[in-house]
């Protein structure tokens, strides 16, 4: 598990290989994840919005940008947690993500960014 704390925000990572299939006559590699956001502040936060930098060692970075997580934007307390599953798709068995999420602190209303640590992806047959 891969974990980053930023501005009292722990983000914690764990990946997994979910298979191969054929999509548009093209082999791809899927893999999940699974994001723990600990709000170790004294703060309550809001997640707002997303940024991610996917790298695929057979193409070029790929950049996603979106509101929320799964389709929430999740108001964490202090001494809370909130805790998502995702996926992605890749065109080779190695590959990694990374990005940040931004949030508002709700007692200064400050925006802030959340790190979130590089965390790699890779099928088991592909590493020795």
């Amino acid at each position: 598990m891969i974990t980053q704390v930023t501005k009292g925000i722990k983000i914690s990572v764990h990946t997994s290989f979910e298979g191969t299939f054929f999509k548009n006559y093209k082999m791809h590699f899927a893999f999940g994840y699974t994001i723990t956001i600990e709000n170790q502040s004294k703060d309550s936060v809001q997640l707002t919005s997303r940024h991610w930098e996917i790298y695929d060692a057979l193409n070029e970075l790929e950049i996603l940008d979106g509101e929320g997580v799964i389709g929430k934007k999740p108001v964490i307390k202090p001494g809370q947690s909130h805790t998502y599953t995702s996926g992605c798709l890749l065109a080779s068995p190695i590959g990694a993500m990374r990005g940040h999420f931004n949030m508002v602190n709700f007692t200064s209303t400050e925006k802030f960014r959340v790190f979130i640590p590089t965390f790699k992806f890779h099928a088991p047959f592909a590493l020795n």
